[in-house]
């Protein structure tokens, strides 16, 4: 901030500094991740609490992940951050991110409930500013403070949890759960879940989630979707882990809610005309597929079938990793894309990739890899989700139910997921420019091309080559101690090989067909001309597929769950004259918590804003009144240690 008048020295020392601090992070995260001990730091606070810190095996997991994406995201910003009349503001997100980055490290390393939820705060509090970056526009502030209420709402529900914890065991560290009941245990992980679900985007809580990734810088939104939202299910499986206790009814919890967030996100996703909001859509249903793993995992444990459990679990892993990588693509490149046409509106765009070869290339591959297609990470880890879910087909009845309903999800989800990153890919990037704000671009920026380059060639690393990466994912489940030697997945992890020679032939037939080609049209004159012919002599831009038109037939069919509002004009008459169309897709959560919650709590505190009548006098009363009341709290505190 101090720097904020040299634009470009201000840029570079908080987008090197923060990449250089990603970087040793990233080292020693992976260095401890290969550790079979872990690693604990403590210090006393105010000489009543202690600050804790402890990094094992599922702690570095997720570290490898904090700094692996920051540090791409600080090199992106470079570029990106380009407003040279909003230097300070620049500076102001620079510090921000790097609290932000630096609190997410911290949460998934506190080893007691002080720590935890100090660290908590900061990350909510750090990403709030972020959300509100550029705080002139009004939908930005209400997207900030939509999610600054969500976030504490959250974290209310957490320090809940950790209040009954408190109150079995007396003690503020993580270790010591043995004192609570069973039921103690339920009530623990029920709030907690809510809790971290909100944080996490889970279905209904995740209602602030396609406000503030929009609202954000893409760089920011890449690292809420593909980090933050993951701390979440971070406090999940910590919990889990604490408790020791491995009932049905906490994989029955997980996996029908991953099952309704899977399915909803990317029908939700499917009716966006935005592009950023469609991704923070998909962020929802990827959530879900991850909860689909997990819970599959917990009823695994909990029946005795390990090998259910173990590809649960390291499915659901390897998927955090792989969300990560390629959401953060496909934000990074929505970002260039705004960033060169000045939109993101879906049905505005058009033709990109003619010109925008890079980020159009990056954006396919991060648009299959979602999808779950091989050769590509995303299809690794919903496999082993997959092998988990035939595993548990001979559990008894109602177990069996679930798992086979999981398994359908995953299908239906995947379905969706390719139909929807086909109708981005296709109106965004292909055909003709449908306005002048896609005609006139290129992608300048070499900062900000390196990570898209990096995250799609980790999409293929990964896709390709998946052995270490899922030997990643089991040291990381190792943390969570499930009482199965990860051993058992040995055969399989043999058997990663064939995956490697499939894609190898996959690749190797896709290089000799570009090689042909190439030959074949060597020395011939190569002519341009409209995408969109079809048989018209005069096509126009406007003879095109919308994004709500490709979508329309997929959302009628889900229309009980996801209300499509119309808005047309009509066509009427043999010379009819100008129409105009709109469609918005209702999120049933949204509209029934405006309903339920929102509207009668604003109406009740409009009822109380007498309160606030600006007469100085009164409020100092008011502070007087409450440190009178704190006063008797102290004392009866007092007599009651005393007596």
């Amino acid at each position: 901030m101090l720097l904020n008048r040299n634009f470009t020295l201000m840029k570079s020392v908080g987008a090197l500094s923060i990449a250089a601090g990603c970087l040793l992070g990233l080292y020693y995260a992976g260095l401890q991740l290969t550790l079979p001990v872990s690693a604990r730091a403590s210090f006393d606070y105010l000489h009543h609490f202690t600050i804790a810190f402890q990094i094992d095996a599922l702690s570095a997991f997720f570290l490898v992940l904090i700094f692996g994406i920051s540090l791409l995201a600080a090199i992106y910003s470079f570029h990106y951050m380009h407003q040279t009349e909003k230097s300070l503001a620049t500076a102001v997100n620079y510090l921000f991110f790097s609290l932000l980055v630096a609190s997410m490290a911290m949460v998934v390393a506190a080893a007691n409930v002080i720590t935890f939820m100090f660290s908590w705060e900061i990350m909510s509090l750090s990403s709030f500013f972020l959300v509100i970056h550029n705080y002139k526009k009004e939908e930005n502030r209400k997207a900030g403070y939509l999610y600054f209420v969500f976030s504490h709402v959250g974290a209310m529900f957490i320090l809940t949890a950790f209040g009954i914890m408190y109150f079995y065991t007396g003690s503020f560290d993580f270790g010591e759960t043995a004192a609570l009941t069973n039921t103690a245990k339920i009530l623990v992980f029920v709030f907690a879940f809510i809790g971290f679900g909100s944080k996490a985007g889970v279905f209904p809580f995740h209602v602030w989630l396609p406000h503030a990734h929009p609202a954000a810088p893409s760089h920011i939104s890449a690292l809420m979707s593909g980090i933050m939202i993951k701390t979440g299910i971070y406090g999940i499986l910590r919990i889990y882990a604490l408790l020791n206790f491995h009932t049905p009814v906490f994989g029955e919890i997980v996996l029908i809610t991953g099952m309704v967030s899977g399915i909803l996100g990317v029908v939700y996703a499917l009716g966006q005309h935005d592009l950023k909001r469609l991704l923070a859509y998909s962020s929802v249903e990827n959530i879900g597929i991850i909860l689909i793993g997990i819970g599959i995992g917990m009823i695994g444990v909990s029946s005795g079938k390990p090998m259910m459990a173990l590809f649960g679990f390291t499915g659901g892993m390897l998927h955090l990793l792989n969300h990560a990588i390629f959401k953060s693509l496909l934000f990074m490149g929505a970002g260039m894309v705004h960033h060169k046409t000045g939109t993101l509106t879906i049905d505005a765009l058009g033709g990109l990739l003619k010109k925008m070869k890079i980020t159009g290339s990056t954006f396919l591959i991060g648009s299959l890899a979602i999808s779950g297609l091989p050769p590509f990470n995303g299809f690794v880890s919903e496999f082993l989700i997959y092998l988990g879910g035939f595993e548990g087909t001979g559990l008894d009845r109602m177990a069996f139910i679930s798992i086979l309903l999981a398994i359908i999800s995953l299908a239906i989800i995947g379905g969706l997921a390719l139909a929807c990153f086909t109708k981005v890919f296709g109106v965004v990037f292909q055909g003709e420019a449908r306005s002048g704000a896609a005609e006139n671009v290129d992608e300048k920026g070499l900062t900000m091309l390196i990570p898209l380059l990096a995250l799609a060639g980790a999409c293929v690393l990964i896709g390709v080559f998946p052995r270490a990466f899922v030997l990643m994912a089991i040291h990381g489940v190792s943390g969570i101690g499930i009482g199965f030697e990860p051993a058992l997945l040995e055969p399989f992890i043999r058997l990663t090989g064939n995956i490697t020679m499939a894609s190898a032939i996959f690749f190797a037939f896709i290089l000799a067909a570009l090689a042909v080609r190439i030959l074949l049209y060597r020395g011939k004159t190569i002519t341009r001309s409209g995408t969109w012919g079809c048989g018209f002599t005069k096509p126009t831009v406007k003879m095109q597929y919308t994004g709500a038109s490709y979508s329309a037939s997929v959302l009628a069919f889900f229309s009980t769950v996801a209300p499509l509002r119309e808005d047309h004009t009509g066509v009427e008459g043999c010379f009819p004259g100008h129409s105009s169309y709109r469609s918005k897709v209702n999120d049933v959560a949204e509209l029934h918590m405006n309903a339920v919650i929102v509207h009668p709590v604003l109406a009740l505190f409009a009822k109380l804003r007498w309160i606030q009548h600006g007469d100085i006098h009164l409020y100092i009363g008011y502070i007087l009144l409450a440190i009178i009341v704190l006063l008797f709290f102290i004392l009866g505190c007092i007599y009651d240690v005393r007596g």
